[in-house]
């Protein structure tokens, strides 16, 4: 079990800003252990899937990119392995071929991260955080703190993935509370402009900025994701076997990938069963939904005669406070994050019950927007208005287009360092090992040339 439940807010300077910096890198830090000192050096070293990399490139990428733009762009260092910069450029080799590349072997990689750490914490207490560019708000040292964050939600996947006895262990999140049964079907969010986007976040990412006002027509969307249960009536109905409820992309690959349920489910008779982190469990039915791709979940929404929610709808039922018509930095409010709000960080290794976490909802009374599962919307990933590629171009400008799919909220693997009511995850409509799920949507009026699936 792991808690990270610190993350920046706006406006923190000076010694503040420094031991909250100093904490998130150690939370990171103390996360990437647990996930490479659980496993002997074999599965540190092998790859488990094509679609990830071995934990030991993970590992070593981690101190490289530390390297690279805190010692040697915030620092002026020069390099400590310059010679291993190719190896770790994430952009030079597509995870399929990274086991072949000479890496550093576990103690090596080990060491070099720690190397780097030691040299950056000392960088940390000269360096003058009030600057413009990489240092105005620490930005630099928040972007890499997400990054590792980031990478140890990629390597939580890889252990998914990962065939062989459990080696990761977590307490099962709380039974869902009283009122959650009786918790109404969908929220309805009343037509309106909005705030959409970063502002005042001092370590906001490029594709989150910069805020801009959004008009949204009025629409319903579900209190809680879609669950298990509901997504099992979805396959008993026989929804993988009708065409109706699939894009003709999503059909094409439904058949040629040869997708029947969830990744990880398998029938034992009449019982559902999936496999989690090397556990094989009853799936539970008021857990949402968990590794379904944006085709999968489009199909459930068609078969329910609704729609996969746009990242604007997304957002504004996530972050809009209708009372005050101002936006939020989450759905309660501005705090921080604690584990009352969501589930994030890594505390538990699944989602959390539908109707969990009543200190977490939003204005208009949506559940579990933040944690749990990422949520897939039906939206593109594409820029803002007058979105400005920084600090690097490979970070979000490359994969701008319709190739990708957005979502939304975090997940359970999300620390709150990076789980933000504004991030923007992106991915192929095709994944189903990120832990994904999703809720569905309807327009609260009818609209002009849309049917109930054609969301924007």
């Amino acid at each position: 079990m792991l808690n990270t439940d610190t993350a920046p807010g706006p406006g923190t300077s000076g010694d503040a800003l420094r031991e909250r910096i100093a904490a998130e890198l150690l939370a990171a830090r103390e996360r990437t252990a647990v996930l490479t000192g659980c496993v002997e050096e074999p599965d540190l070293v092998a790859q488990h899937s094509p679609l990830m990399s071995p934990l030991v490139w993970d590992l070593a990428h981690i101190g490289n990119q530390e390297e690279l733009w805190l010692l040697r762009n915030v620092g002026g260092r020069d390099p400590l392995h310059p010679e291993i910069d190719p190896l770790y450029d994430a952009f030079e080799h597509p995870r399929a071929e990274r086991p072949s590349l000479p890496l550093l072997p576990p103690a090596e990689a080990r060491a070099y991260t720690h190397e780097v750490r030691g040299r950056v914490l000392d960088l940390l207490e000269t360096t003058a955080l009030d600057g413009t560019g990489l240092l105005r708000g620490g930005f630099a040292f928040g972007m890499i703190a997400q990054h590792e964050q980031q990478h140890d939600e990629t390597m939580l996947i890889t252990h998914q993935l990962r065939h062989g006895p459990p080696v990761l262990a977590d307490p099962p999140p709380a039974p869902a509370p009283g009122d959650a049964a009786a918790l109404p079907a969908e929220v309805l969010v009343p037509a309106g402009d909005f705030t959409m986007g970063a502002a005042g976040e001092p370590w906001a990412l490029d594709n989150e900025r910069p805020a801009h006002p959004v008009h949204v027509p009025a629409f319903f969307l579900d209190t809680v994701p879609v669950t298990n249960g509901a997504y099992q009536r979805f396959i008993a109905d026989g929804g993988y076997d009708d065409p109706r409820w699939w894009t003709a992309e999503g059909w094409q690959h439904r058949q040629r990938a040869g997708l029947t349920a969830p990744l990880f489910w398998s029938r034992d008779g009449a019982t559902w069963l999936r496999r989690r982190f090397g556990t094989t469990e009853p799936v539970p039915a008021d857990e949402p939904v968990v590794h379904v791709s944006w085709y999968e979940a489009d199909a459930y929404a068609r078969w329910a005669g609704r729609r996969l929610p746009t990242e604007a709808e997304w957002e504004k039922a996530a972050r809009h406070d209708p009372a005050t018509g101002r936006t939020r930095r989450y759905p309660w409010g501005d705090a921080d994050p604690t584990p009352a709000h969501a589930n994030l960080g890594q505390r538990h290794l699944r989602p959390a019950p539908a109707g969990s976490y009543p200190a977490g909802a939003s204005a208009y009374g949506a559940r579990q927007l933040m944690g749990d599962v990422w949520e897939w919307t039906g939206s593109d990933f594409t820029p803002y208005p007058g979105f400005r590629a920084w600090p690097y171009r490979e970070y979000s400008e490359v994969f701008f287009g319709s190739d990708h799919k957005v979502l939304r909220g975090g997940s359970f693997a999300v620390a709150p360092v990076v789980g933000r009511a504004t991030f923007r995850n992106w991915d192929y409509p095709v994944r189903r090992q990120i832990f994904a799920g999703f809720r569905t949507a309807r327009d609260a009026e009818p609209r002009p040339g849309r049917t109930a699936a054609g969301a924007a």
